[in-house]
């Protein structure tokens, strides 16, 4: 497995495969890997030749109170969980390498980065969508991996890519959960014992809600209603959002049907998120 720091080293050897005919999968990651992070890896090898993985904690996603400079770092450990999945490169560039001096050029997905965790963390999706261009500039990759857990960003790169013209396939892979529903994240290692516990208790609205769905519960407002009165019960979580809304534009849902229920609470200082899709 290679480790890449720098642009052309990245370019030089996705461009050489790309020469051959090989198809390259990239799995971009900002590192503190989970069996999350690993499924991606699997999810791309079983329809590439070739799995890159970028590990980059991208500050422009994060805002000045939030957790950039604490966030979990764990360089060597991942390449170790990346060497034993048959990775053959991990791309991992400092901040100067993808931000030099003097940069001016953003990239934002108007109207969708203003919903779900756009509205709550104001200007986080421009730092996402124009990260996530310069990997796909970089890496040239045929198809690329993300996590449906992060269900507003990944409307948010398939509409890029198709507003851009990306000639990139996007897979979005099914949310991995630790045993007790619990979706994993790497900030899952913020948390105590006592907000481990807290923390269960946005799959479990979520759980709620599609089961009342599956009742013939067919109205978005008692089902919101629903998720965030089980949110409330536990005061030591806090609500950012429980919306109801459509997958590929993150707006409102008419009907419940075919819709993305979204959560994201706070546990003591830790904002964490989760989703599924009604009907599934």
């Amino acid at each position: 497995m290679r480790v890449l720091e720098k642009i052309s080293e990245m370019r030089d050897v996705s461009r050489a495969g790309n020469r051959v005919g090989r198809r390259l999968g990239l799995v971009p990651t900002m590192g503190a890997l989970h069996e999350g992070h690993l499924s991606l890896v699997r999810a791309a090898q079983a329809i590439c030749d070739v799995v890159t993985v970028s590990i980059f904690v991208n500050p422009t996603q994060f805002g000045p109170q939030e957790d950039f400079s604490r966030y979990p770092r764990s360089f060597e450990r991942d390449c170790r969980l990346l060497e034993a999945e048959n990775v053959d490169a991990v791309f991992a560039p400092s901040v100067e390498e993808i931000y030099p001096q003097g940069s001016i050029t953003w990239i934002e997905v108007a109207g969708l980065s203003e919903r779900l965790d756009g509205k709550s963390r104001p200007g986080h999706f421009r730092g996402v969508a124009t990260v996530v261009a310069k990997l796909f500039h970089i890496v040239e990759p045929g198809a690329a991996f993300f996590g449906q857990k992060d269900a507003a960003q990944l409307a948010i790169i398939r509409r890029m890519v198709l507003d851009l013209n990306f000639p990139i396939e996007i897979v979005g892979c099914p949310i991995v959960r630790e045993p007790d529903g619990l979706a994993m994240s790497s900030r899952n290692a913020y948390l105590g014992r006592e907000e481990r516990r807290s923390a269960r208790v946005l799959s479990h609205s979520l759980r709620e809600v599609e089961n009342a769905f599956h009742a013939g519960e067919n109205q978005i407002g008692p089902l919101m209603q629903l998720g965030r009165k089980t949110i409330a019960a536990d005061p030591a979580v806090r609500l950012d959002y429980f919306e109801i809304v459509r997958p590929d534009t993150l707006e409102s849902a008419e009907t419940p049907a075919g819709s993305l229920a979204a959560v994201a609470a706070f546990v003591g200082t830790t904002r964490l998120i989760d989703n599924v899709v009604l009907g599934k």
